[in-house]
């Protein structure tokens, strides 16, 4: 008998456990539909503030880049050059995916726009300072395919493989996560103080968003970084991935195609610009 009841009651408080835990989800749920409902009126500013600077930045990227064909390097382009044109890449290919949670954040009354910038300052930042190491790996990219066009076609094509690898692990998942959740973000930022409490916690969630698309700008880089074309893809692809409720199936798509790109890289060599010099024509010559 007294198993039985232990086991009844064991029951019985796994029961409530489970009504709790859904009782709080529930509540989450409603809280943060509340608080969205409240921020809708001041939300569609801050978006289309948001995608009005992304496409400023499309254009400044497409007049700029208009002109380059993919190589290996930098492209002539000094590293401040590269650096500058790297944070505009980075708004144009990312703010939209920002746009509903940054307008979440700037929220309503006094103080909206400040925390809207600030948001948008950070997450910039952070982005922009995954420029260098993308600036060091040009750098290398381009040595290395000097030095051997074949080996650089090789490790593009293990890059590419590396990349896609990435979008299928736990890590990806963790920081995608977390890059979808508005929830997190405002329960984090609650926390930090300051007249930069803002842009902290647009430098925290610019942080997972790196961990997050990091192997897709390693890819970009590879597949060619001023090609306009893999740009946009994978700018469509990024915002699917954080705004789509089933962004995490476009996570895995996009992880299996740079897979394949990259094994059939070694015997398709233009499939990796970024590590392999094209032949010269007779007319370039």
């Amino acid at each position: 008998m007294s198993q039985v009841y232990r086991g009844a009651a064991g029951w019985r408080s796994a029961r409530i456990a489970s009504n709790v835990g859904r009782r709080s989800a529930s509540i989450e749920y409603l809280w943060l539909r509340t608080v969205t409902v409240r921020t809708a009126a001041s939300a569609a500013p801050v978006a289309a503030g948001l995608l009005a600077a992304a496409a400023a930045a499309w254009v400044a990227v497409a007049v700029e880049a208009g002109g380059m064909e993919s190589a290996p390097g930098t492209m002539g382009l000094s590293g401040a050059a590269f650096l500058g044109l790297w944070a505009v890449m980075m708004a144009a290919m990312m703010l939209p995916g920002l746009a509903p949670i940054g307008a979440l954040y700037a929220g309503e009354g006094a103080g909206t726009a400040a925390r809207g910038t600030g948001l948008v300052a950070g997450y910039l930042i952070a982005w922009a300072g995954f420029g260098v190491p993308a600036l060091l790996a040009s750098v290398a990219a381009s040595r290395l395919a000097d030095r051997s066009d074949s080996a650089a076609t090789w490790v593009g094509g293990a890059l590419l493989v590396a990349a896609g690898a990435y979008q299928l692990t736990p890590l990806k998942d963790r920081c995608l996560a977390i890059c979808r959740s508005p929830l997190h973000l405002l329960m984090r930022a609650g926390a930090y103080r300051g007249r930069l409490r803002h842009v902290r916690a647009g430098l925290y969630h610019g942080a997972y968003c790196v961990g997050c698309c990091w192997s897709l700008m390693l890819a970009l880089l590879v597949l060619g970084v001023m090609d306009l074309r893999w740009m946009a893809a994978f700018a469509v692809g990024i915002v699917l991935e954080k705004v789509w409720r089933f962004g995490r199936r476009v996570a895995i798509a996009m992880g299996v195609a740079l897979v394949v790109l990259g094994l059939l890289a070694p015997w398709q060599p233009g499939i990796v610009p970024g590590l392999h010099r094209a032949p010269m024509s007779m007319e370039s010559m």
